[in-house]
């Protein structure tokens, strides 16, 4: 008996072992993939903001909750279910399915880039004003569906860095770097609606150094805003052409990602204790372009066909 209680207490420990194991492979493999996700994060906490522009300022916090649990929903409860499937029984389909949303990505960065310089964008359109719970309900539901595009991306980016790993450590990689971006991004664009408020309080203080503060930081909120679309558009084509870059490297194309990771080494080698970040800016910035040329050649190319149909109708 005492011999049969041991080799339990054994199989206890070694469970227990095996246990552990899998919540550091978990940690350790969502850090990594959450890492790559990073450039898509950035242009999710660019985009929410604008939401919630010109709606009462009692309201901006109530419906980045709604939006932020809208987006735990997409993760968990879509995409979660679909990209267990895929990688349990087509797994092929996950590098075309995220070279397909990359193509998206520089599809919405090219789009970005020519607003900027004055081109007609494809922007969604903000909700008549009106009922104002018909108005919030409206916002929540465009920013919802937004969500669920830019976390179909974050959630296969993550999967394609764990496709190898087994099937509850990738469910436990999804959920955790699923959770933590919400938090992450939804966080940020709260303090971020909120910073002019915050300006406009301290402002009000009787200190001084407060009231130079909250001026500072009223003023500083348009350039954030601007600095922050300004990055998130960057963001969007050089993670949209990095995945294109890699995903056809994974699909048995030499061209252009080993050209491309050969001058990436030479840059790193030439330029010394510099060499790490050079070579990664290289490749980011051919990385970029990519998204410029891919993303602008399918904005072109829907521009036309929307001009056709126009025409077409017209008639």
């Amino acid at each position: 008996m005492p011999s049969g209680l041991i080799a339990l207490l054994d199989d206890v420990a070694g469970i227990a072992k095996l246990a552990a194991a899998s919540i550091d492979d978990v940690g350790a493999a969502s850090g990594k993939a959450a890492t790559k996700a990073a450039g898509v994060v950035v242009d999710d906490a660019a985009v929410t903001p604008r939401y919630v522009t010109g709606l009462s300022p009692s309201r901006e916090l109530p419906i980045i909750a709604k939006i932020a649990a809208g987006s735990v929903r997409n993760k968990l409860l879509l995409i979660l279910p679909v990209a267990l499937l895929l990688t349990s029984f087509a797994p092929w389909a996950i590098t075309p399915i995220l070279m397909c949303g990359g193509t998206y990505l520089c599809f919405e960065g090219a789009e970005k880039l020519m607003e900027m310089f004055g081109g007609a964008g494809h922007g969604e359109a903000a909700p008549a004003t009106g009922d104002p719970a018909a108005l919030e309900a409206a916002t929540v539901s465009g920013a919802v569906r937004t969500d669920l595009i830019l976390s179909a991306e974050i959630m296969t980016i993550a999967l394609a860095d764990v496709s190898d790993a087994p099937l509850l450590t990738q469910a436990g990689v999804l959920i955790v770097v699923g959770l933590a971006m919400t938090v992450a991004v939804y966080g940020a664009v709260g303090l971020i609606v909120k910073m002019d408020d915050i300006g406009l309080h301290l402002a009000e203080r009787p200190s001084g150094a407060a009231r130079a503060l909250g001026r500072g930081l009223v003023k500083a909120m348009p350039v954030v805003m601007n600095a922050l679309s300004a990055i998130g558009t960057f963001a969007m084509l050089w993670v949209g052409g990095g995945i294109l870059l890699h995903g056809s490297h994974t699909l048995g194309l030499a061209w252009p990602a080993e050209p491309v990771e050969h001058l990436s080494h030479a840059v790193a080698q030439a330029t010394g204790p510099l060499g790490a970040v050079a070579g990664w800016l290289t490749t980011a910035a051919i990385s970029t372009v990519i998204g410029v040329v891919v993303g602008g050649a399918v904005a072109f190319a829907l521009h036309q066909v929307m001009r056709l149909r126009k025409g077409g109708g017209a008639h």
